[in-house]
């Protein structure tokens, strides 16, 4: 006799199918008993208690296969920045056509985050981790045996596609797998993979092109898949959802095609054309802003729409994912430029740069430990504030930065930064999804996601941007301030011909002024750091551990 009752061979009804999609039921009436046949993969028979599908003795590899594999996308976001320079020259295109490799993931990325509610109402959120594990596997393999630049891009627009939905997913799957008393916790450790990984993402790039080649980057997710989408069919199949045949809103995902789409191109190609002056962007931007509208009325007037946007009523939901978003855009902003002006100014190795900026993530991970034990018993709010706080403080530390500053106090610096980040990372990403109902949490995770996806390209564009003006701005005060009389004088003596000298002082001049430039944009992601803490105040107090509650959260 299986779980619903059903003899061998006999076929289940459709109302028996739907509940075996959903889950487990009760094995005696009322008992709120359940149990699972075993298998290679877990204990050959479980009984248990609550109303979760997963038995309790393999929950927790189950939250560790889902963590796994949003932690192999989170990192494939920046693993492949330090590589850029390998890919361009083996191919020989130039680093602006080498961009397009990191463009075209991003596009197809962005676009297929909000389209998670509706893909796992349609096919099952389990069904669809597979479905996305396969494809990420399949392109990452496709991307290391890429010939050509096209070849390459075409690849990673499909990586971008797969990789887009492994994130909300697997947050959507943590509601699955977890008591509500034990989601907080499981939710922080989940949040914890978004802030870690894109600061190793360097150390593993970096590595891999300087020692290995930059083929690697990208196969070595093909083993990782190749372990996870069988582990995931043996454990995850009981916390399937029951799919839903609806109606596909074509409108709605052609108008999140095309504002999406022009909004990344133009942030990524905005600071190479100076911006609105090129018509190319202005239209790009025009575009985005007209198609964002539209889209928005459109979602808000469908029956059945591809992202459910509603969700933003929850007003404790949306500033804390407007929070996040500032936090988020300034953090990772700021594992962007570290690593680009220390290879730039300071001549650092792609390794050497991502081990300087990994010391950031060891020390979140040591204080995500602490956050883990005090979580349910703080106010989120004061975790978060705290945490954004401490994040704006360390940054100000940085204005002391020179092209002088050595290696290790400029990791100290980051490690002391890094201990900020679960503070705000970890009660924020679940107090969000405590404000939805249970139906809406598919939704919730792919807004969520996308937003966090959107803010770090726009702080980043912005960032680059702030960066590059900063340094003309700084260039000719300082031009104007040098002797050059004096100094062409001194070299001279040193022995330098005329030629050599002034490419020094060119040089000597450019480490300057992006040092400056630095400084000018590390002032402004401090400023997102404060205006997100003090975001997070607009929201009533949130406690935790009222998971049970969250229809009366919703009320507030």
């Amino acid at each position: 006799m299986n779980p619903i009752g059903m003899t061998p061979g006999q076929v289940p009804a459709k109302s028996e199918a739907r509940q075996l999609l959903a889950g487990p039921v009760p094995t005696t009436g009322g008992t709120g008993r359940f149990a699972r046949p075993g298998s290679l993969f877990g204990p050959a028979e479980t009984e248990w208690d609550d109303n979760l599908p997963v038995p309790p003795s393999r929950r927790p590899a189950c939250g560790i296969l889902v963590a796994f594999a949003n932690v192999m996308v989170v990192l494939d976001m920046t693993i492949a920045n330090v590589s850029l320079p390998h890919i361009a020259g083996d191919m020989g295109a130039t680093l602006d056509q080498g961009t397009w490799v990191i463009t075209s993931y991003a596009v197809a990325e962005a676009i297929c985050v909000p389209l998670t509610g509706w893909l796992t109402q349609r096919f099952g959120t389990v069904r669809m981790f597979m479905i996305a594990m396969t494809g990420f596997g399949l392109f990452s393999l496709l991307c290391g045996l890429s010939v050509t630049l096209p070849m390459l891009v075409a690849c990673r627009i499909g990586q971008g596609v797969f990789g887009g939905l492994i994130m909300p997913l697997s947050q959507s799957m943590m509601s699955r797998l977890y008591k509500p008393e034990l989601l907080p916790a499981a939710m922080a450790r989940w949040s914890l993979t978004i802030g870690l990984a894109p600061a190793f993402g360097p150390v593993v790039g970096g590595f891999i092109s300087d020692q290995i080649s930059w083929h690697w980057i990208f196969l070595i997710n093909v083993p990782i898949a190749m372990v996870a989408v069988p582990l995931a069919h043996a454990w995850l199949r009981p916390a399937e959802t029951v799919r839903e045949k609806r109606d596909i809103d074509k409108w709605g995902m052609a108008l999140l095609v095309l504002w999406i789409g022009a909004l990344q191109i133009m942030l990524d190609l905005g600071r190479d054309r100076d911006w609105f002056a090129d018509p190319l962007i202005l239209g790009l931007g025009l575009v985005a802003l007209v198609g964002f509208g539209v889209f928005v009325i459109w979602e808000l007037t469908e029956e059945h729409p591809a992202v459910d946007i509603r969700i933003f009523r929850h007003f404790n939901f949306a500033m804390s994912v407007l929070s996040l978003a500032l936090g988020q855009g300034a953090y990772f902003a700021g594992v962007v430029a570290v690593p680009q002006w220390l290879q730039t100014t300071m001549g650092y190795s792609a390794t050497s740069s991502g081990l300087v900026t990994a010391v950031a993530a060891i020390s979140g991970m040591m204080a995500s430990q602490v956050v883990l034990r005090i979580m349910l018993k703080v106010d989120p709010r004061v975790l978060a504030s705290f945490g954004a706080a401490w994040l704006g403080s360390t940054l100000l530390l940085r204005l002391a930065w020179t092209p002088q500053t050595d290696g290790m106090t400029m990791a100290w610096m980051l490690f002391l930064h890094g201990f900020g980040m679960p503070f705000i990372m970890m009660p924020l990403s679940s107090v969000a999804l405590s404000l939805t109902s249970p139906d809406e949490i598919p939704s919730a995770a792919g807004l969520q996601s996308f937003v966090r996806t959107m803010a770090s390209a726009v702080a980043t564009a912005l960032v680059l941007t702030a960066w590059h003006t900063a340094e003309i701005k700084a260039r000719a005060p300082l031009a104007g301030s040098l002797h050059m009389d004096n100094a062409m004088a001194d070299l001279g003596r040193a022995g330098l011909p005329e030629p050599a000298a002034l490419s020094y002082i060119s040089n000597l001049l450019d480490q300057q002024t992006m040092t400056l430039g630095l400084l000018a944009v590390t002032k402004l992601t401090a400023i997102s750091m404060f205006l997100s803490a003090m975001v997070v105040w607009t929201m009533p107090r949130v406690e935790l551990t009222r998971f049970k509650s969250n229809r009366q959260l919703m009320d507030h």
